[in-house]
């Protein structure tokens, strides 16, 4: 029980992420689009994050396995904070692609760490219901994240509901420090 507990903790950390992913990616391609893009351009903005999380994920497991699965974790959330943020001060979509490349960097940090984190923290005959716990939490960011991000961006505007992303993600940042374990069955 007392690792569940660690793997809860570990889903609280990362919640704000989980959060703020789901409000920022249900109106981001509405965001770029009122920047000039076309659906194509869209396309290739997110194509270019997808390439760049498949360049960096294997990278990302072996830096979490030689520094550490919080320390990759952690700092794939400050990245997102920093794409957040670049998301709501770019004034044209062209400016975008290095932002996206950034993202998909972070995308790849945190999805060899987290799954990495969970999977060290419990003995492998409940890891699937660690993993449960995990996707939950994903599930219930993506549950209120998209309405959240469709009434801030209707009352706030875009820039702003991306700027109050950065912030939450912040907050969560210091909550990784704070509640991720500092060590798992492996090298977290």
């Amino acid at each position: 029980m007392k690792e569940m507990r660690k793997v809860i903790l570990v889903c609280v950390a990362i919640f704000p992420l989980l959060l703020c992913s789901g409000i920022v990616y249900s109106i981001l391609s509405i965001y770029i689009i009122s920047l000039g893009a076309t659906k194509s351009q869209i396309g290739f903005l997110y194509t270019a994050g997808a390439i760049a999380g498949a360049f960096t994920s294997p990278l990302s497991g072996k830096l979490a396995d030689r520094w550490g699965r919080k320390v990759i974790l952690l700092g794939a959330m400050a990245i997102f904070c920093g794409v957040f943020f670049g998301f709501a001060i770019v004034r044209e979509f062209r400016h975008l692609f290095p932002i996206m490349l950034a993202e998909g960097m972070a995308w790849g940090g945190l999805g060899s760490s987290a799954t990495a984190l969970i999977a060290d923290l419990v003995p492998q005959e409940k890891r699937g219901a660690a993993m449960g716990i995990y996707n939950t939490s994903w599930n219930l960011g993506w549950i209120i994240g998209p309405t959240t991000g469709g009434l801030l961006s209707d009352h706030l505007g875009f820039r702003p509901t991306f700027l109050i992303c950065s912030l939450i993600l912040t907050v969560g940042v210091i909550m990784g420090v704070v509640l991720l374990p500092k060590e798992g069955r492996g090298n977290a």
